[in-house]
């Protein structure tokens, strides 16, 4: 072959544009899709939608002024995720410049280096702890400021920043995905199906154990063949960079001493996460207890760690600053909804899907549930959107289609797999922003999961089916 001749590449736009793209395609389709309505009731203080009430209504194509203000919309609507990233990111840059974060991935990095137990365990314990979180208390936006502290530590330990986001977003997904205790999609999607509230809760264990346990397994294969070559890795030349200038090169020769105020500042951190799970267990807390906790925080640390009130404030300023691109991604990725139901058209695309989930069989049947939940969920992809949304209509048509409601809420659970990869979720497209992944590359690695997760949900929905889950 001539020297001259070069290798062809396929050339993927940066994440800005590929979200844009998005939205030109999704308003294009509004003149093409016709304009429905399901009509909505209030069914436990919850609008759900009304089976059998679909209608055509007057459609709202979306045209080139919709499509540019579309962005602004959505910052609009996704106002409390985009000022959590804010936030945590100013709390976060006050935390690194205690250079507590520094010391403590240096200790930890020491000790990985001659403890056999820590290597062995560290990703499989943190990936479950994440998967936990979500299967149990709904964790999802929660997993952002982990992703801060997760990402440099995967550094310093030798990954890449790819096993560093992999950690809390598959994870947290997974067992979203798979949940045996979520309010926010099993117990919303039972109470609509008129299903005991986290009933059949055994065989949800055993979809979230075998889901979590693929996902351990899919990191671990592809750590050990990132051991034997690190060039396999998407992000190794912007990984290679990032340890260079963030002096993760030189962490296992660094020996920065790891002092009583580095100790207080991290405890005030850990009591801090402790403090959020108990506020989103018991006291219900949501973004916005979340982020006023993080700003609380990003002070108490400032002050324990020394900082003078002006570099306190300067810190803060600037960690916030370097999450603006983060923000616009957000916004972005909740103008594709915003451009969907304004233009009528997410009723319509239910409507359209229904029919395809007849079947002479209801393995197959609930297996279509499935695909249809994950279309949706392109779309809609809040949990307790969705299940209002899409399960007053599927209960119905499980009933008809032979499929058992609890069978036809796990399908519905499933489809939610899908977080992990698409473009329109504000939560993933943030997380991989803020770990500085461009989406393109991200997929490319996760799509083999992605397709395991889809035959491992086949496979889970068919015992149900046999044994008449109720």
């Amino acid at each position: 072959m001539s020297a001259s001749k070069k290798k062809f590449r396929l050339k993927v736009p940066n994440t800005y544009l590929l979200i844009f793209s998005l939205l030109v395609l999704i308003a294009a389709l509004t003149w093409i899709i016709p304009g429905g309505k399901y009509e909505r009731m209030i069914l436990n203080g919850r609008e759900v939608v009304v089976p059998n009430s679909f209608k055509y209504v007057d459609s709202h194509p979306q045209g080139i002024f919709d499509l540019f203000i579309s962005p602004l919309k959505g910052f609009v609507e996704a106002a409390l995720i985009i000022g959590f990233v804010l936030i945590v990111g100013g709390a976060f840059n006050v935390l690194a410049k205690t250079d507590a974060i520094n010391s403590f991935i240096n200790k930890l990095a020491k000790a990985y280096k001659t403890s056999k137990l820590l290597q062995n365990l560290f990703i499989p314990v943190l990936l479950l702890m994440f998967s936990l979180g979500g299967a149990t208390f709904g964790m999802n936006e929660e997993i952002i400021p982990f992703v801060l502290i997760i990402v440099p530590i995967c550094l310093a330990l030798g990954y890449d920043s790819i096993v560093g986001v992999a950690i809390p977003l598959i994870g947290a997904h997974i067992g979203f995905a798979s949940a045996f205790l979520n309010p926010f999609n099993v117990g919303i999607a039972q109470g609509i199906a008129e299903v005991s509230l986290f009933s059949g809760i055994g065989y949800r264990m055993i979809c979230w154990a075998l889901s979590t346990f693929v996902a351990i397994l899919f990191l671990l294969w592809y750590v050990n063949r990132l051991k034997k070559n690190p060039r396999i890795s998407p992000m190794y030349d912007e990984d290679e960079i990032r340890r260079k200038n963030e002096h993760f090169d030189v962490v296992y020769n660094n020996d920065n001493h790891f002092s009583i105020r580095h100790k207080a500042v991290l405890i005030t951190f850990v009591l801090s996460l402790v403090l959020l799970v108990v506020g989103v267990v018991e006291f219900h807390w949501y973004i916005e207890e979340i982020a006023g906790m993080f700003f609380i925080m990003g002070i108490v640390v400032g002050i324990i760690g020394g900082l003078k009130s002006d570099d306190l404030i300067k810190a803060f300023v600037d960690g916030a600053k370097d999450l603006v691109g983060t923000a616009l991604i957000i916004a972005l990725a909740r103008a594709t909804l915003v451009l969907s139901r304004d233009a009528n058209i997410i009723d319509t695309i239910l409507y359209g899907l229904s029919p395809y989930i007849e079947s002479s069989s209801p393995i197959f049947a609930s297996q279509k549930m499935f695909i249809v939940q994950a279309i949706i969920n392109f779309f809609v992809h809040s949990g307790s959107g969705q299940a209002a949304l899409t399960m007053p209509i599927m209960a119905p048509l499980s009933d008809l289609a032979g499929v058992t409601r609890q069978t036809a809420i796990l399908a519905f659970q499933f489809g939610e797999y899908t977080n992990i990869i698409i473009p329109t979720s504000a939560v993933t497209m943030g997380a991989l922003s803020m770990a500085r992944v461009p989406w393109d590359k991200w997929a490319k690695w996760v799509l083999p999961l992605m397709i395991v997760l889809f035959i491992l949900g086949f496979i889970l929905l068919i015992p149900p089916n046999l044994f008449g889950w109720h």
